[in-house]
């Protein structure tokens, strides 16, 4: 057995390699691959992340892949999820602030329409891709809502996340779903600088400012706007706000806030939405149970979230010789945090590779630990409650009617298509 399989992202067109990461959790919990130490015990994976002064996200940001260059470097450095603390908390602060009791509930209820509407648009099909026809809008449609996107504009984060997240899948790295004369003049105009593939088909890295000019384009006309013409959206809010040393959040942090939200906050969703549905179709004694009992959604969505695992790790850099599970780590070694080995982690999980509705509580890591855990967490679940009620309530138990294609990635665990067929 090959410990590379697990960072090779061919391996994830099959499927996550769940033997291959529960056989080195046993034997080497700390396991070299390549040139980074992959962390795979729930216990060491808390540990890595609840310690940002040994384990740093600024370092060397929280990819695998090294920047190209300083520049690169510099630029992953600027955004929150590479950040350490104090910088992260002073964000991550103003931002907290702008999610706003009264927005969340506004939130929470445009969501639980759009996910019934969404559901209600292909009832009376009999069959749809459910990862292309319901659960790629629901994200995208909170998302704008949050930024006060216009609704017209929404797709432009599909085609970002995709490019940003499916850099190692051909057909995802060059996603390009809108068209001009279907969008507002600011995505107009961010659409003229798009990038077009060379002529191998290659896209520059999404992970560079120059790799996503029509994102920072967007981002920063809509970030000037927000701040002229504030709106009743959360990202409005936090223009708005002024932190404790009377600063404001600069339009550079809007653009990377922006960044951050259009591509992870949408493709986790976007992922573990049909990844949820994946797992009641392989268990249809639990989809039954499910459907018998609706009281047990909440707890279901939990276990959707741990046996799924949308992103599967994140990077950390050491910033001092350490040591973890009795191996010796380095000043400046790559430590990997493999959330889809942690939630299946037995010494924590019982009978960790079964899919129970019922599952009592549990600490799954999905949305991290620490100071960088998930902001989004709540709306997360909003979402995958209010889109499960809607199938559960308007389309009862629904059967697969094709095989599922997955994204080839080593970091999202995502489906591109699942289609689905009812009554």
């Amino acid at each position: 057995m090959s410990s590379a399989l697990i960072a090779n992202p061919d391996t994830y067109v099959e499927g996550v390699p769940y033997d291959v990461l529960a056989k080195l959790r046993r034997e080497t919990p700390v396991t070299r691959v390549g040139d980074f130490w992959a962390v795979l015990r729930h216990s060491d994976v808390r540990h890595v992340l609840r310690n940002p002064a040994t384990f740093s996200s600024q370092l060397g940001g929280t990819q695998i892949r090294d920047p190209a260059t300083p520049e690169d470097l510099g630029y992953v450095r600027r955004m929150m999820l590479n950040m350490d603390p104090p910088e992260h908390g002073r964000l991550r602060g103003l931002l907290t602030k702008a999610f706003t009791p009264r927005a969340i509930g506004r939130l929470t209820e445009r969501i639980e329409g759009w996910a019934h509407d969404l559901v209600a648009a292909v009832a009376d099909r009999g069959e749809c891709d459910f990862a292309k026809d319901v659960a790629a809008d629901l994200p995208l449609l909170t998302l704008a809502e949050v930024f006060g996107v216009p609704e017209q504009d929404r797709r432009l984060m599909f085609d970002w996340s995709n490019r940003v997240i499916g850099f190692q899948d051909a057909e995802y790295a060059v996603s390009a779903t809108v068209r001009p004369e279907d969008v507002t003049d600011l995505a107009r105009a961010a659409l003229a600088v798009r990038p077009e593939p060379g002529p191998d088909g290659s896209m520059p890295d999404p992970r560079t400012r120059a790799g996503m000019p029509d994102l920072y384009a967007y981002a920063n006309a809509l970030g000037e706007y927000k701040r002229s013409h504030p709106g009743d959206d959360v990202m409005s809010n936090l223009m708005l706000h002024v932190d404790d040393e009377g600063g404001r959040v600069s339009i550079a942090e809007f653009e990377n806030l922006f960044w951050l939200f259009s591509v992870a906050g949408n493709e986790t969703l976007r992922n573990g939405l049909p990844g949820g549905l994946a797992a009641l179709l392989q268990h249809p004694e639990q989809y039954r149970k499910l459907l018998d009992d609706r009281s047990l959604l909440p707890g279901a969505v939990e276990e959707m979230l741990r046996w799924w695992t949308p992103v599967m790790h994140f990077r950390r850099t050491a910033t001092e010789d350490t040591r973890l599970s009795d191996v010796d780590i380095k000043a400046g070694d790559k430590v990997v945090v493999w959330f889809s080995s942690a939630n299946r982690d037995e010494t924590v999980f019982a009978d960790p590779d079964a899919f129970d509705v019922s599952r009592a509580p549990s600490e799954h890591l999905t949305f991290g630990h620490g100071s960088h855990f998930c902001l989004g967490s709540h709306l997360a679940r909003v979402q995958m409650r209010a889109l499960f009620e809607a199938v559960l309530e308007q389309l009862g138990e629904v059967r697969r009617a094709g095989e599922p294609r997955r994204l080839r990635s080593n970091f999202q665990n995502g489906l591109k298509s699942l289609p689905i067929q009812w009554g």
